[in-house]
């Protein structure tokens, strides 16, 4: 299993998509929005909780956090889906034996381009499964 990463313009609908989808699922879905005040700590925190529980979680503008909370953020995210692909019901994360939930769900979503935001780190690219969005072409739909 892997995470998501919703990425494409402001508006086109990539935390609705999510938010959309947990319902369908029947999913509690937690929705952070995300600044360049966290740290990996409190990422850590989030993502024990997420784990715990089995909820699915969408990171908004994942992209302002700093590039150096990213490449810690990325192995606590590996962390969580290796012990979920070893079948594991609970695993060690950030000093602390947790249980595990293998139903929980990562989705970040990012404004790719925009003044401020920071590329994601290669180890974070290749844990984050990529969805394109893009705006509807509206005259198209009617």
């Amino acid at each position: 299993k892997r995470g998501e990463n919703p990425r494409g313009p402001a508006g086109t609908g990539k935390t609705e998509t999510v938010k959309d989808l947990g319902k369908a699922m029947a999913k509690y879905v937690i929705v952070f929005n995300c600044s360049d005040g966290l740290d990996y700590k409190s990422m850590g925190r989030m993502f024990s909780g997420l784990a715990q529980t089995g909820a699915w979680s969408c990171f908004d503008e994942f992209n302002r956090i700093d590039i150096e909370v990213l490449s810690v953020v990325a192995q606590q995210i590996l962390s969580i889906l290796r012990s979920i692909s070893a079948g594991l019901t609970s695993f060690s994360f950030e000093g602390s034996f947790i249980k595990l939930d293998p139903s929980v769900g990562i989705f970040v979503t990012m404004n790719p381009g925009y003044a401020g935001r920071t590329e994601l780190p290669d180890n974070l690219k290749a844990i984050l499964r990529p969805i394109s969005m893009m705006t509807p072409d509206m005259a198209l739909i009617a």
